[in-house]
């Protein structure tokens, strides 16, 4: 997409998103600050996971063009196809590297389709993938840097592992396996191939060691919003709840073949936004 990127543009990037609902009731600036954020993930995103069979050569330049990109954003060169960050960056004094952080986290699905990955590779890839996105958003929620930083750790994770654990089918059938090894072996599963795993029964096993983790992390998140932190936090908020409940469902049903699909419930969505902006 190019550097004339419009608003309208942003908002159809994320407009699919169960963030979306939270973050078009913010302020004007930190609206549109967020469709940026959100937009430049998405669009780095579809790079790492391109299905049309573009070759791996010419998405790596893809990649490497958007570090140039941001790097002359944050020179005051040329910012090219970066150039719709521009206002969000200079507003919310955004930090150059969570934006390279998140294109180093697309960079580790580039240079390998991860399968079984060691849990501090996965913890790294989590890092870069959703809490170095919450690290931008905390900053436009205008949060206080402590209390922030730890929201976008705990909740980053906790929202990562939740979409690891409802992709695990769709994620098998482009040759990727996000559960960690760790995980796997717990469960007494030797991995050979993506489509043999999510055919094991003891998967569940393997599933339940992940959500347990993304427990702890959402019980850190929460404890974190419960003491009413400084700044605009209805989307947070939002994404604890949805997708902690996400979790607890998926729990309950568990992750033996065939496994439903779990969704976010959008009319639980709109009664959780009503709920949130009644606070004080």
């Amino acid at each position: 997409m190019s550097a004339t990127i419009t608003a309208s543009e942003l908002r159809a990037r994320v407009s699919g998103s169960s963030f979306y609902a939270g973050m078009r009731i913010l302020p004007k600036a930190e609206r549109e600050a967020m469709f940026a954020i959100y937009g430049f993930c998405r669009l780095v995103d579809d790079i790492a996971d391109d299905e049309t069979g573009e070759p791996v050569a010419i998405r790596q330049t893809q990649l490497d063009q958007w570090r140039r990109d941001i790097d002359g954003l944050y020179a005051g060169d040329d910012p090219g196809q970066a150039a719709f960050l521009a206002e969000a960056v200079r507003h919310f004094h955004l930090d150059r590297a969570d934006f390279l952080a998140v294109i180093d986290g697309m960079q580790m699905d580039l240079d390998r389709d991860i399968r079984w990955p060691d849990f501090a590779e996965l913890d790294l890839y989590c890092d870069r993938v959703a809490s170095a996105v919450g690290r931008l958003s905390v900053r436009v929620f205008g949060m206080d840097r402590e209390p922030g930083l730890a929201l976008a750790h705990h909740l980053g994770r906790a929202l990562q592992f939740t979409n690891i654990l409802r992709d695990i089918d769709e994620d098998a059938g482009i040759g990727r396996v996000y559960l960690p090894g760790q995980a796997l072996a717990a469960a007494g599963i030797v991995p050979t191939t993506p489509a043999a795993l999510v055919a094991e029964p003891e998967l569940d096993a393997a599933a339940r060691w992940l959500a347990a983790r993304a427990e702890v992390h959402f019980s850190e998140a929460g404890a974190i919003l419960a003491e009413r932190p400084r700044g605009h936090l209805i989307a947070p908020r939002l994404m604890e709840v949805a997708y902690s409940r996400l979790l607890d469902r998926m729990t309950r049903q568990g992750w033996r073949a065939p496994r439903k699909r779990v969704r976010v419930s959008k009319l639980a969505l709109l009664f959780s936004i009503l709920r949130f902006s009644l606070l004080p």
